[in-house]
């Protein structure tokens, strides 16, 4: 690139950024105005409404000055976002206003456009000439997708082609043109190098200078009901479904707002270290939750719920509890679609026979038993289906409440209750008696009722002619307030015994045949049952049976559905069990699915197999409304440690590195626990000051990340943070950690505090070892007070270095 063209970049950069500090400039007071007029219509809202009801014609007026009013505040209030979103978007180009730029002839046109690329829009003072095209804008994939030559791009209208005769790429760095290069067919390896050479961050950042073209067609994707993201670890799963929330909001920014979409993470932490993506894109942050949180949600108040980490704290730790091997067949086949049939059965089953009620009672009495409720549930058509049967017996109970209340008002109990009422009550019922009278003056009703209170005195006949009307209202305000729990609680279903519907599946084998329709049942039922029971008993739900448990209490009770949210995102999605996606379908029917996860790292025995026609995933949603992607490069981690880690698993061959090179991974054997310790503390040190700010030291479980946490910190390092399954916020520095909470998280240096065989010797403990081991971005360190792991002896002795 010769001297003449950095010349002329470098004076358009001055030249765009001269016109954004004016535009800037300008905003600020524009925003202070609008800010200033909307608080001032606020403010003098009802002064300049005249209410007045008398008559219809006034009322109707009244009514429009109310909705002109309103209509010009919304209005100033929508001009107020639009232009501080406008200037936070100024701000955020200022520093770096483009990172890519296209030369493109549109065939049939005579001049070829230069295309600036940056993270949002800026047009010259015209409004026509786009100094910066957003990065989501059609024309900008032509930066993403094509090398130059002939080219295309989509639109609205129709697909626009012709040639692009060039392809840059800038690094910008606080208005200073760094970099500058031409490049071909990917983002150049030049800015993938400097970006992947940093440091780790505290937070996941929006690089959408090095989205690769795979990752484009991801993002882009606007037509599928699902879509299904395979991809190796660190090949940039989580960042390009961040920006495809991004681009979303950007494309149907008329009718798609950030509370529309939802965000299922694997952990809370996660949720803080992807918090900033979006706000970095200009736009809103999306819901955020992980499906822990929405079954606490419902089932928290009736059970005390195992969440996903003690469950595979239990599998990784658990081998020695006699119910061990029934309770891994038990999470398999409670993931399982054979489950799912088996309820979906069992609710055809209590259509016939076997539905469970729970009495009404009131004070120590049964008002409705279970009885009387199930033979009313029973009386109905068989032909009606259990829910809509369920809701005519909810409609039966409640006006079988509403008759025994007026029946109550006669008891003993109530003509106690009078004698305690206080002032405010009595004043209540004298104000209900005069809406339905209307005959007193109500300046004497006044005055009567003032002195009543004040001398702490029940009105008797002296006072009113109407006394006797007055305790028959108080009577029934007394019941009424009485029986509101009881009308609660039909209106929730808590007449139904969900408890007891859901316990009898596993009161034997041959009941469960039956009531399910199910053929086979898994190895070791009967342990399965008497384990799931117990657990039951103590109104305790183990993981595995907290979502079939949700979905049965639908299947009874009819089916709760948000039509709102109109995009779902589910990261680590090979940790979802088919139950759990099944929820998810019939909890949002309207929202389209994106799914990112590598079954390589799935640690969780639930695990659904994502990607290939044989997905159960697929056959859920349709192949016809489905498309699937399958991301092989790993960008994250340097060529070493990629190559090292490869080998851990079956098919890992196809995993391809980014050529990004740097130190191979070290095996450090130690005699004992405590010279572990030691080396351990004298690396971090070293890593520290080679300037790496992101170090993590993983351990299996959480009971091995504590045990490695007060070993490390009475060996004297300082500044430890042991991160927990509650632990809210991921931040920099040296953290020990669970394998399974580090997932989809990146550090600068990983040291792997025991890769001996005594920690990981299962199969099934292979894929969290992997990942453990996927975790570092720059330099990866292994250690083993014993023999290592099987896992590591099938590694080439050239893929690492021995301490």
């Amino acid at each position: 690139m010769n001297l003449n063209e950095w010349q002329q970049e470098q004076q358009r950069l001055e030249i765009v950024k001269e016109k954004l500090k004016s535009t800037i400039v300008d905003l600020e007071p524009k925003i202070g105005q609008l800010k200033d007029q909307a608080a001032d219509i606020r403010k003098r809202f009802w002064e300049e409404v005249t209410v007045n009801t008398s008559t219809d014609e006034d009322f109707e007026e009244t009514f429009f000055t109310i909705n002109q009013q309103s209509a010009m505040l919304s209005e100033r209030e929508r001009s107020h976002r639009r232009l501080v979103q406008q200037w936070g978007n100024m701000n955020r180009l200022l520093p770096s206003p483009y990172f890519g730029r296209v030369d493109f002839l549109e065939d049939g046109q005579g001049i070829t456009e230069q295309v600036y690329i940056g993270v949002s829009s800026f047009a010259d003072a015209d409004g026509l000439s786009f100094l910066v095209y957003d990065w989501r804008t059609p024309i900008a994939s032509l930066y993403y997708d094509y090398p130059p030559g002939t080219a295309a791009y989509e639109t609205p209208g129709g697909r626009i082609t012709g040639t692009m005769s060039l392809k840059r790429q800038y690094q910008i760095r606080g208005g200073h043109l760094q970099h500058m290069f031409d490049s071909s067919l990917t983002i150049g390896d030049e800015l993938l190098q400097q970006v992947l050479g940093g440091g780790a961050d505290a937070q996941m950042k929006s690089i959408v200078a090095t989205i690769q073209k795979e990752q484009n067609a991801i993002i882009r994707n606007d037509k599928s009901k699902l879509l299904i993201v395979q991809g190796a670890a660190g090949s940039g799963k989580t960042s390009a479904a961040l920006q495809r929330v991004a681009y979303l909001l950007y494309k149907h920014r008329e009718r798609l707002t950030a509370d529309q979409i939802v965000l299922f993470s694997p952990n809370p932490m996660f949720n803080s270290y992807v918090s900033t993506v979006l706000p970095e894109l200009g736009e809103e942050n999306m819901q955020q939750t992980t499906f822990q949180e929405y079954l606490e949600y419902w089932l928290g108040s009736t059970f005390r719920l195992e969440d996903p980490f003690d469950q595979i704290e239990y599998v990784l730790t658990g081998q020695q509890a006699q119910e061990y091997k029934a309770r891994m067949h038990g999470i398999q086949y409670k993931a399982s679609e054979a489950y799912l049939q088996a309820l979906r059965g069992y609710s055809v089953w209590l259509e016939q026979e076997g539905m469970k009620f729970v009495s009404i009672r009131f004070q120590d009495r049964v008002l409705i038993s279970d009885e009387q409720i199930k033979a009313k549930f029973y009386s109905y058509d068989a032909s009606i289906r259990l829910t809509n049967r369920v809701t005519l017996v909810q409609k039966w109970l409640l006006q079988e409440l509403a008759r025994l209340e007026r029946k109550e008002q006669e008891a003993d109990w109530v003509q106690e209750e009078l004698n305690y009422l206080d002032g405010e009550q009595y004043a209540e019922a004298f104000s209900m008696l005069h809406k339905d009278q209307g005959v007193f003056d109500f300046a004497e009703k006044y005055a009567r009722i003032d002195e009543m209170l004040r001398n702490k005195r029940r009105p008797d006949e002296g006072d009113f002619d109407f006394a006797e009307r007055e305790e028959e209202l108080l009577s029934r305000m007394i019941v009424k307030e009485q029986f509101k729990p009881l009308r609660r609680n039909v209106k929730q279903f808590s007449f139904i015994d969900m408890l007891g519907l859901y316990s009898q599946l596993f009161s034997s084998e041959a009941a469960y045949r039956e009531m399910t329709d199910e053929a086979e049942v898994p190895e070791l039922w009967p342990e399965i049952c008497v384990y799931t029971k117990d657990k039951l008993s103590r109104n305790e739900l183990f993981y595995e049976d907290a979502t079939p448990y949700l979905y049965l209490k639908e299947l009874v009770e009819g089916t709760r559905t948000n039509t709102q949210v109109r995009h779902i995102f589910v990261d680590e999605g090979q940790d979802y069990s088919m139950f759990q996606y099944e929820f998810l379908k019939r909890l949002f029917p309207r929202a389209r699915m994106t799914v990112l996860g590598d079954f390589s790292q799935a640690i969780f025995t639930q695990a659904t197999n994502l990607h290939g026609t044989g997905s159960p995933l697929v056959r859920l949603f349709g192949e016809e409304d489905t498309s699937q992607f399958l991301l092989v490069r790993s960008y994250r981690s340097t060529r070493e440690i990629v190559e090292f880690t490869k080998p851990l698993l079956p098919g890992g061959e196809a995993i391809v590195p980014f050529e990004r090179s740097g130190r191979k991974p070290i095996l450090a054997g130690l005699e004992t626990s405590g010279r572990r310790v030691e080396q351990i503390a004298a690396d971090i040190a070293a890593l520290q000051a080679e300037g790496y700010t992101s170090i993590a030291v993983i351990s299996k479980t959480a009971a091995g990340s504590t045990e490695a946490y007060e070993a490390l910190a009475a060996g004297g390092v300082k500044e430890l943070r042991l991160i927990t399954k509650n632990t809210p916020t991921f931040e920099k520095g040296i953290l020990v950690i669970p394998a399974y909470l580090a997932k989809g998280v990146e550090f600068d240096a990983v040291l792997i505090y025991d890769a001996s065989l005594q920690s990981y010797h299962r199969e099934n403990e292979r894929k969290l070892f992997y990942t453990a081991c996927t975790r570092a971005m720059h330099r990866l360190l292994l250690y083993s007070a014993g023999e290592w792991t099987p896992f590591i002896q099938a590694v080439d002795t050239s893929l690492y270095e021995l301490l």
